[in-house]
């Protein structure tokens, strides 16, 4: 399975033959667990990504580290072949392709059963991951930045998170402005789920993410966190992906593969805040944050 990936030189081609599969679910009441928060593991098949670029980009390698991360806790898994860091450049369809698809396949091979999200936004890689074995698509331009991606979500049937980002992963950190950055985001974040809708997604598929480190700045990142039960109040599942996040790095210090302590009390605010996904790179340290975290917002009746 090795010589599939992009580190073999050979493109795996688009697949528009490729029939997607009947969604496995609906919506996110059937993919998240209930009375808790769900850890969603980050599987970067990416050269260049900022904390673990290069790491899991041979397929057999990110495949084995994806099951790892089922192993340790995870309850979805995220497969994403183009690094969206502040700078980094577009990657070809073609090449995001022959990094992602061989991963999912590998997956679904070996048994895993666990809820599969492919972070793209393009349409292609989302049908032809879907196609491959993948449940969720997770768009960090929330359906804007390939015109046919909301139609295709749609036709597709599976759920969608849909991300706040100002600009492009090369432009976004390029001194972000806001005048009120919650209000922006919320509003922003409202009128792409209404673009969702009228392309036919339907809202019970619908999760939001406010995406921290998206064109923001560290106070601005703070301030999404502080107040993540404003956006939770827009009614529909809010994912929080803080995973040593460069902020942190600039409060504490830190190098990315040093950051899981901040990284664990942005876990822990934003499951009191109200967060039903975070995503992580280091889940099981990260599942038994979220798990006390759990518990200490919403004691359970019995203990």
């Amino acid at each position: 399975m090795g010589g599939r990936g992009a580190s073999a030189g050979t493109p795996v081609p688009a697949r528009p033959s490729a029939a997607p599969r009947p969604p496995r679910f609906a919506g996110w009441d059937d993919l998240l667990p209930a009375g808790r928060t769900a850890v969603m593991g980050i599987v970067n098949v990416t050269p260049d990504s900022f904390s673990d670029g290069g790491r899991y980009l041979a397929p057999d390698a990110a495949v084995a580290h994806a099951l790892r991360l089922a192993e340790e806790g995870a309850d979805l898994l995220d497969i994403g072949g183009e690094s969206t860091r502040p700078g980094a450049a577009p990657v070809p369809e073609t090449e995001e392709l022959a990094r992602v698809v061989p991963v999912i396949e590998g997956l679904r091979a070996a048994g895993c059963r666990l809820p599969v999200s492919i972070d793209t936004a393009k349409a292609a890689v989302a049908r032809a991951a879907c196609a491959a074995g993948a449940d969720i698509v997770n768009d960090v331009s929330a359906l804007s930045a390939d015109p046919e991606m909301a139609g295709q979500v749609a036709a597709l049937g599976v759920p969608v998170i849909l991300m706040h980002m100002r600009g492009t992963p090369r432009t976004m950190q390029d001194a972000p402005a806001y005048g009120n950055v919650v209000g922006e985001v919320a509003r922003r974040l409202e009128a792409r789920l209404q673009a969702a809708l009228a392309a036919g997604v339907r809202r019970e598929a619908v999760a939001l993410d406010p995406g921290i480190g998206f064109g923001k700045s560290v106070r601005h990142n703070l301030l999404l966190l502080n107040h993540l039960d404003h956006l939770a109040a827009l009614g529909l599942p809010l994912v929080v992906g803080s995973s040593r996040k460069s902020f942190i790095g600039k409060l504490l210090g830190d190098p990315p593969e040093a950051r899981e302590w901040g990284t664990a009390a942005t876990v822990a605010w934003a499951v009191a805040k109200g967060a039903r996904v975070v995503r992580v790179h280091a889940v099981r340290e990260m599942a038994w944050v979220a798990r006390m975290a759990d518990a200490l917002a919403r004691p359970p009746a019995e203990a």
